[in-house]
């Protein structure tokens, strides 16, 4: 199984979080902009998949869809039988694991505050002013 590890996937994105700046309450989701990404095909597991999804949030699924203009793929409430759809789970392994972000921006949605993607690294450090 081939994984680019120094990239941002899609998966990555649901975890991310700006709570940690100074007066944020949720900071949850980040406003993503994609400026260049990559898609890197990667073997289907589709047991990670299932076991992956339990840890999702499904509307910033939902919301990644959107953003890469995969949302006719992913449905907007998140089917209770996903283990018994295997082209959902492969729908979700392309968004989720192959692709990859390399250049953008994710944006806190209380305080505008951006931080950079370059090179598929998300910049999420802190201003001493802001901790």
């Amino acid at each position: 199984m081939s994984y680019s590890l120094r990239k941002m996937k899609l998966s990555t994105y649901n975890f991310l979080t700006s709570s940690n700046i100074k007066g944020v309450k949720v900071g949850f989701p980040l406003k993503l902009k994609i400026a260049k990404k990559d898609v890197v095909e990667t073997d289907f597991n589709p047991v990670f998949i299932e076991r992956l999804i339990p840890k999702l949030d499904w509307a910033t699924v939902c919301l990644a869809a959107q953003i890469t203009g995969l949302e006719a793929d992913i449905p907007a409430e998140q089917p209770s039988n996903i283990s018994e759809n295997e082209e959902l789970l492969k729908k979700l392994h392309h968004l989720l694991l192959e692709i990859d972000v390399i250049e953008g921006e994710l944006q806190c949605p209380e305080t505008g505050r951006v931080f950079p993607i370059t090179e598929g690294v998300p910049n999420m450090l802190l201003n001493e002013d802001e901790v």
